[in-house]
């Protein structure tokens, strides 16, 4: 991963609170067809406020969400206090392996780096789990040896916005967060313009969304990858294939 994408992906935790505010939630249908109906011990990487985790907490499935933002995390132990929360990153999951049945992953994917998550996301999938990935409006995902063919359903849904509502949705974009005081007032003062210009009804402007959803079921996972700084001595006993790590969390 490049520093500045680093830059972007760490930038959401000093705008958090409008994060929470403005960001669209998911269509409901859209988390039952990532999921599926069966309970499930599902595995949330990225998981920011919380938004796609309530839904899936409501629905019933047993979770853990992660994300690599302490204050991002905090909101959504707030929103969704049945889920457990781990502050971790999608390249190192601090979960046992073959435990969970479906990782899912909202708005978040992007800012991975592909090579080390989708080996980490095919470690701790039980055999025929399902890697399940979602944007509001985002570009599709990319395939991977460690899983099957792609499958792919898209939702419509329309999101109301207040003026200040507005402003937080701008605020939450990683771009206008790396921005300094200057550029950003003047960046607001234009979205205030176009929100004041736009012909609204009662409930204020209608911003469209399309929910673009993928899912693939993993393949027979190979033991995971050991970093060449991490490898044995040749006289030294070899670690268990199994071990990622350090184990906090399993969905027993």
């Amino acid at each position: 991963m490049s520093d500045e994408l680093r830059d972007h992906a760490l930038s959401f935790g000093p705008v958090a609170e409008a994060y929470d505010r403005a960001r669209p939630s998911y269509p409901a249908e859209a988390a039952a067809w990532l999921v599926g109906p069966k309970r499930s011990a599902v595995l949330e990487l990225g998981a920011g406020t919380g938004k796609l985790t309530e839904l899936l907490v409501a629905a019933g499935h047993d979770v853990v969400a992660t994300d690599p933002l302490p204050e991002m995390l905090g909101k959504l132990r707030s929103r969704v206090p049945r889920a457990r929360a781990a502050v971790a990153t999608a390249e190192r999951i601090p979960v046992a392996s073959r435990s969970a049945d479906v990782v899912v992953s909202a708005q978040a994917f992007h800012w991975f780096d592909h090579d080390v998550a989708l080996a980490e996301i095919a470690r701790v999938l039980r055999p025929g789990g399902v890697l399940a990935l979602v944007w509001n409006a985002r570009d599709p995902v990319v395939e991977s040896a460690y899983f099957g063919p792609v499958e792919q359903q898209e939702f419509r849904f329309w999101q109301s916005l207040r003026r200040d509502d507005l402003f937080d949705l701008v605020r939450s974009r990683s771009y206008v967060a790396l921005l300094d005081d200057a550029e950003r007032d003047e960046l607001l003062r234009r979205v205030g313009a176009l929100y004041d210009d736009y012909g609204r009804g009662p409930d204020g402007m209608q911003l469209p969304y399309l929910t673009r959803c993928y899912r693939a079921v993993v393949q027979a996972a190979p033991p995971p990858r050991v970093p060449a700084s991490a490898a044995p001595a040749d006289d030294a006993p070899a670690p268990p294939v199994d071990d990622p790590g350090t184990l906090l969390i399993d969905f027993k």
